[in-house]
């Protein structure tokens, strides 16, 4: 198969875990947007309305939800999970007011489904053939990389050309959908799709393109340990990924947290720079021209970029925001 093929089939499989697919991914899936950026936003027209299906009620008081206030502004901020098993529960009225009366619904990427940017980027900043993945691996850890593709339905030898942060992508993003997960269950999609239903227009922090392009831009060295990581665990990713979603929905964000540290900073600290502090800064920006206007807008981003260490509620917090848990 040649590489043009190879990266076709693997092209929209790129794109979702571009997103965030997945807690085992969530170190890195989505990427960023660069600190300091103009506010600027992507705006999705919304589709013809179709009702949206009622999300099952989460038990007790749910996933968290956040607030920032000022005299003539409001900010929701809501923890989502990007891909989630069939019937799990996880709405709450505290959700549904919320969303209910904001003016603006903002998202990490609003061209999410479109997975023609997410090809474009992986072929440009995903394939090396003149640095292939046996020359800067050991051969104990191509070796276990080979097995890992194989698992997956490749091969070391057929990902040889691809950069780490792309091999990593496709041996770690089976697991979870094997298990039953999906991503158009995910909380960040069923949001969208009642937004559209509701005639909300969809705003996104940041473009696909950036997202990728901060993860292609990691260090070599970050990127082997982030593939090495998910080469020796990944019978972790699926039971992390359970027990990611089980302290949402009970709404203990310092276990998110804990959890999420495994697959970035505790790996690199280039990760977590590329998938948290980047990104959440950018955002920050963005969240304070909120601020700085007038009227109520509801924001729905992977938990982690409000449960973890240099999240957006720290941020906040040090420009003398207060931000109230719901």
């Amino acid at each position: 198969m040649t590489l043009a093929n190879r990266m076709g089939r693997t092209a929209n499989h790129v794109s979702r875990m571009a997103f965030g697919a997945c807690a085992a991914l969530a170190a890195s899936a989505a990427l960023a947007a660069f600190p300091g950026a103009a506010h600027a936003e992507q705006a999705a027209a919304p589709a013809p309305a179709v009702a949206a299906a009622p999300i099952p009620r989460a038990e007790g008081a749910g996933p968290p939800l956040w607030v920032v206030r000022d005299a003539d502004s409001t900010v929701y901020l809501f923890g989502t999970i990007h891909y989630l098993r069939p019937g799990t529960a996880w709405g709450s009225d505290k959700v549904d007011a919320a969303f209910a009366g904001a003016d603006q619904f903002w998202v990490e990427v609003a061209d999410q489904d479109d997975p023609t940017v997410a090809a474009k980027v992986a072929q440009q900043h995903g394939v090396t053939p003149d640095r292939p993945l046996s020359s800067i691996l050991s051969a104990e850890d191509f070796a276990a990389f080979d097995k890992a593709a194989q698992g997956v339905g490749a091969s070391g030898a057929a990902l040889d050309a691809y950069r780490p942060w792309l091999a990593a992508f496709i041996v770690a993003g089976t697991a979870p959908m094997q298990a039953g997960y999906r991503p158009d269950l995910g909380v960040d999609k069923t949001l969208m799709d009642r937004a559209r239903a509701e005639g909300k227009t969809i705003h996104g922090f940041e473009t696909a393109d950036r997202q990728l392009r901060l993860i292609a831009g990691m260090s070599e060295e970050a990127q082997i340990a982030y593939l090495n990581n998910y080469v020796r665990n990944g019978g972790q990713i699926v039971p992390k990924l359970d027990q990611t979603v089980a302290a949402w929905l009970k709404g203990d964000a310092a276990e998110v947290g804990r959890l999420n540290r495994l697959d970035t900073r505790d790996i690199h600290e280039d990760v977590h720079r590329a998938a948290l502090i980047v990104r959440n800064a950018d955002w920050t920006d963005q969240i304070e021209t909120m601020m700085k206007g007038s009227g109520s807008a509801f924001v729905a981003v992977g938990v982690a970029h409000l449960a973890d260490q240099d999240s957006l509620i720290d941020m906040l917090k040090a420009r003398g925001y207060s931000v109230e848990r719901l």
